[in-house]
This record gives C-alpha cells, structure tokens and sequence, in this order.
C-alpha cells in the first residue's frame, strides 16, 4: 500500500513528462532572446504544451501526487505564464512609453489646470516686473538674496552683464552645478503637487511667487538696458524648467479639485484616484528638470553667443509643444 502513491505519480509522470520537457526547453530559449525568437512553429506549440502543463499541475494537485512534482509543475506554468501574458520591456522600453505616450496624454487630460498654472506664473512674472520698473527697491522683496547672487539694484551695469556671460572654467564643476539645479528644481515641482493636498490654494500661490522673482529679476535687467542678453540667457533652460513647474503645479490643482469638489465620489476615493493619475505629471516633469538642468548648468555656462541660445530656446519650444500636443494620439489605450 506504500508504493500506491509513488507509483501512481511515476506513472504520471511517464505518460506527460515528454511534454513537459519541451514546455521547459521553449521556456528557457524564451527566457534567454524572447517569445519572438522560438520561431513560428514553436511559438504555436507554446500555448499547447502551456495549457497540457496546466491540465497536469490541476490533475496532480487534486489527487496529491508527489509534493516535488508538484512544486515543478508550479515553477514551470509559473514562467510559462509570465513569457505568455506578462509584459517584458525593459526599463528602457517602459521608459520610452512613459515619456512617448503616458505623460503627453496625462498633460492633454490636464491641460485646464496646466492653463491656470501657467497663466498664474504668467500673472506673478508680469506683476515683479511692473512693480519692480515702478520702484527698483521692491526688487529686494521679491527676489532672496541667496537666489539673486549679488545681482541686484546695487550691482554696476558690467556686473551684472558679466553675470550673464561667465562660465566656471572646471568642467567636472559644472556636472556639479547641473545636478544642483535638477535638485533644486525637482524639489519646487514636488513641492507644487504635495501642496495640492491643502485643497489647491497654496499651489497658486507658489507658482505667483515663482514669478514675481523672475519678473523682478527681468525688470531690473531691463532697467540697465540688458533685456535682450536677461532673456538670452533665461529661455534657453526657462522653456523646459518653466513648463514643468507648471506642469506640477497643474498636477496640484487637479490634488486641490478632487479634495474640494469629490462629486459622486467620497473625498478620499477621489484624490487617491486623480493622485494617480497626476502623479504621471511629476514624473513626467523630472525628465523636464534634468534636461533644463543640463541646459542651465552646462550649455548655457559654455555658449556665450546670444543668437545661439536664442535658438537653442526655440528649438526647445517647439519640440516641447509637438511632443506634449502629439505624442502618444494614435496609441491605444
């Protein structure tokens, strides 16, 4: 009566195990250069042999066959699975649709937030420079001192436009500065969306005050007759830095709505729901942040030709605008 059970699962073993090898042997070729490399033939085979192996793994469990054969019928339809039904991009394919599909649409699915995100730091940029042309001093109250650098209302004309034309001389220190700044940046972004779960009002006013320093910073510039070299030297890394900030404050008014206006749904149900789906937005946006600090620590310290940042900010503006409006239209869902 002890050799029932063995018996019983040798001789289960013997009528499919033929089967299952060449189920296992597909498997590792898969595993090893993908479904697409097993050929016509054998990719036709595969489902075959995977659904023989799931008939055997459901047989054996329910008459308690061997514990081992068992635990290799489990691993088996287990990889099975995977090479079948799961998705096997890689980081860089995951990365690709991210940036080609997922983040535009998300932009598009906000664009009314990104609209009054942007018009608020649009807003803020206008009113430091029309305060700060009327009255010079006000600079001091809308610019920090750790932000402006010596750049202010007491520096002389020639520093300040050597301000916009020196570059460190170490290269290994700009790799440096450009990492400073995706950090600084990324920190204001997140910052824009965290700010959304206090019902959206301190959003607006970060991205006002975000304004008002460069709109201060710009009205001083032109007081020394140096707008055309300010902006020169902003809109090359400005373009990108100032659309993801926007870009994130957008994601925080879309916090702030869900809280304040739930709808039919509950309050929470409904900000876990948009936090999902603005959350591609931040995301998104640290892409914008590393390249802006790239532009902003390494070319922009390294090109000292006005014409050429001017280019470089135009060119920006509109691969930016293509691939936020385009990309990703003509996926599926």
């Amino acid at each position: 009566m002890r050799a029932g059970p063995s018996l019983r699962s040798a001789d289960f073993r013997r009528e499919r195990e033929e089967a299952w090898r060449e189920l296992a042997t597909l498997v590792d070729h898969a595993e090893k250069g993908g479904m697409r490399s097993l050929g016509a033939a054998r990719l036709a085979r595969f489902p075959v042999l995977y659904r023989a192996a799931l008939s055997s793994l459901s047989v054996a469990r329910s008459i308690s066959l061997d514990r081992n054969l068992i635990l290799y019928l489990e691993s088996l339809c287990t990889r099975a699975y995977v090479l079948m039904y799961g998705t096997r991009q890689g980081v860089a394919g995951t990365a690709g649709r991210f940036l080609g599909r997922t983040f535009p649409s998300a932009v598009r699915r906000f664009r009314r937030h990104l609209a009054v995100a942007a018009a608020f730091l649009l807003l803020g940029l206008l009113a430091g420079y029309v305060l700060t042309v009327r009255d010079l001093d006000r600079f001091y109250a809308f610019v920090p001192e750790g932000l402006a650098g010596g750049r202010d209302p007491s520096a002389t004309t020639e520093f300040l436009r050597n301000a916009l034309y020196s570059g460190p001389d170490e290269k290994s220190w700009l790799v440096l500065f450009a990492s400073f700044l995706f950090t600084h940046n990324s920190q204001i972004g997140i910052l824009a969306f965290a700010l959304g779960f206090l019902a959206g009002i301190p959003v607006f006013l970060l991205l006002f005050t975000n304004g008002l320093s460069l709109g201060a910073m710009a009205a001083l510039y032109a007081e020394r007759g140096l707008s055309l070299d300010f902006w020169g030297w902003v809109l090359p890394h400005g373009v990108t830095e100032l659309t993801a900030v926007a870009i994130c404050g957008a994601a925080g008014l879309a916090l702030g709505q869900s809280l304040v206006f739930p709808g039919r749904h509950r309050r929470l149900d409904n900000l876990a729901r948009t936090g999902r789906e603005a959350g591609a937005l931040v995301i998104g946006s640290l892409a914008l942040f590393f390249t802006a600090g790239v532009i902003e620590g390494i070319f922009r310290q390294t090109v000292m030709d006005v014409a050429v940042r001017y280019g470089l900010a135009l060119a920006a503006a509109v691969l930016l605008a293509l691939w936020l409006s385009r990309s990703g239209r003509r996926a599926g869902p």
